[in-house]
This record gives C-alpha cells, structure tokens and sequence, in this order.
C-alpha cells in the first residue's frame, strides 16, 4: 500500500481548504467569479451554467436555513420588525457572519452587534438589546440540563465562606439595560409558546406600559433562567445583576457578600434563586 508523504498529505489538505472556502466564497457572493472557476470545477465536478445554478441551489438553501434559523431564535425581534424584514436580516448577516458550524442552532449570535450598526434600525435603539435577549433565551434553552444539588446546600453552614463559590444553572444570563427590554418582552408575550404570533398575547395596555418607559427613559435588568425546558425572563435590580455576574466568575462567596455591600439580601436572593431554580448548588473554591 502506497503511504501519502506527510507533506503530500499537508498540499492535499491545503488544496481541500482552498476548495472550500472557494466554494463558500462563491455561495456568499452570489456568483462564482473567474477566479474561483478552477476550483469550484473541482468542487461541484461542473462548469459554466450548470455549476451556476448548482450554486443557486445551494445558496438558496442557504438562506432559506438562515431565515428560518433566525426566526426560530429571535421570534420577538420578528414580532416587531415583521417576517419579511428578519428574512432580509438573516440573508444579510448569513452573508457577513456565515456560519461556522454545522449545526444551524448555533448561527445567530452576531445579529445583536449587527443590528448596532445598520443605520436604517436606528430609530430602534433598543432593538439590539431584544436582540441579545432573545438570544440569551435561546442558549438558556439549548444548555445543559441541570438539577439542584440539595446536599451541597449545606456548605453554606459548614464552610468558610472564602473557600466556597454558588454555581448557577446552565445558561443563566444577565442584562442591565438602558432601554426597559422586561416591558418591552412582556408586551410581546411569550411569542415562542405562541408559535411566533404574537398577536395572540399583546394587549394595548402592555403597549402603553412601553410607551410610558421609553418616554421616562427608564433602564431595566433581566435575567434569564431555565426552569423546566423553558427560559424564563426576571426583571431583578441592577445589584442582582452585578452579583449574578461575580458568581458566574466564579467568585468566592466571601468576595462577593462584601462587593454586594449589606443593602444587599442573601437570604431573600437565596430563596428567589431557588424558587426559580437559577442555582445548581455550592462548591469548593478552585485552586
């Protein structure tokens, strides 16, 4: 048996490489260029007219993937720009931000930033963070199951408080925003429960509450949390934020009592944590 040379091998992954990354290219582009002709002839074993509408073919599975993809992810930012205007999103950032990884659950992540910077959603300033609410939401729901560890409770009686940490359920995500994004989510309802019709749960007095807050410019802070299967939207105050977040750094409990300051209540966090299974149990410090 003839043994491909270690760098005959390095060449053919180099050429591999090359071919796929033209073949994306030319997906992304809309056309195969001059360019690229050689090897998408490789690739796709066709030339000419017949490897430009292989290539149409493709991209317009592409993109029917990132439109549905996008609105299974983000059904609130669909709700209020409306489906035509996501679909163009999706094509728009499938584009600029391709995905990375087979799994199409996982593309996304970039429309927050993304939407940032389109000076046409300007005027929705608080876009971008419903955004990143929704997507937050989403990898809640994709994370790890995890289940209450009751007897490492008892670690908070037991231990020095400088050598334990409270680890928080999977996919637990904070948020202080500048715009009100729990007004602005309840008005929507849970448009994932309503198969993204979210006709079916706004009211009018929902919208007014909107309105008022954006008009007083009001902030608000959320977390989110699993509890079941679903992800689950809190309106909590900025210093749950700020303690969530040493917590999710993994910082000793000691740390991060004295960073909370002693406005802030352990025991009624402690209790709210619990009810709404943010907290997966306590554990030894890391060395």
């Amino acid at each position: 048996m003839t043994q491909t040379t270690g760098r005959a091998a390095t060449d053919d992954a180099g050429t591999e490489a090359t071919r796929q990354q033209a073949l994306l290219a030319a997906f992304r582009s809309g056309e195969a260029t001059a360019g690229l002709a050689f090897a998408l002839r490789d690739v796709l074993n066709e030339s000419g007219a017949r490897a430009e509408r292989g290539l149409a073919v493709y991209r317009a599975n592409g993109t029917a993937l990132a439109e549905r993809a996008l609105a299974a992810a983000f059904p609130m930012v669909q709700a209020m720009v409306g489906a035509e205007d996501l679909a163009h999103m999706a094509r728009a950032l499938w584009r600029e931000h391709p995905p990375q990884q087979g799994d199409m659950g996982e593309w996304g992540g970039a429309l927050p930033e993304w939407i940032e910077v389109q000076p046409d959603l300007a005027e929705w300033p608080w876009l971008a963070d419903c955004a990143r609410l929704e997507l937050a939401r989403h990898r809640c729901e994709r994370a790890a199951d995890a289940v209450l560890d009751e007897a490492s409770l008892g670690l908070l009686a037991e231990a020095d408080p400088a050598q334990i940490t409270l680890v928080l359920a999977p996919g637990t995500w904070v948020l202080n925003s500048r715009w009100p994004l729990a007004t602005i989510h309840a008005a929507h309802g849970d448009v994932r429960d309503s198969g993204g019709d979210a006709t079916q749960t706004i009211t009018a007095s929902h919208f007014d509450a909107v309105r008022s807050a954006l008009a007083a410019g009001r902030g608000e802070a959320v977390l989110v949390a699993r509890q079941g299967w679903r992800a689950v939207v809190h309106q909590v105050d900025a210093a749950t934020v700020a303690w969530t977040l040493d917590l999710l750094a993994g910082m000793p409990l000691a740390q991060a009592l004295e960073r909370a300051g002693e406005a802030f209540d352990f025991a009624a966090w402690l209790q709210q944590a619990l009810t709404h299974s943010w907290l997966k149990g306590v554990a030894p410090c890391a060395d």
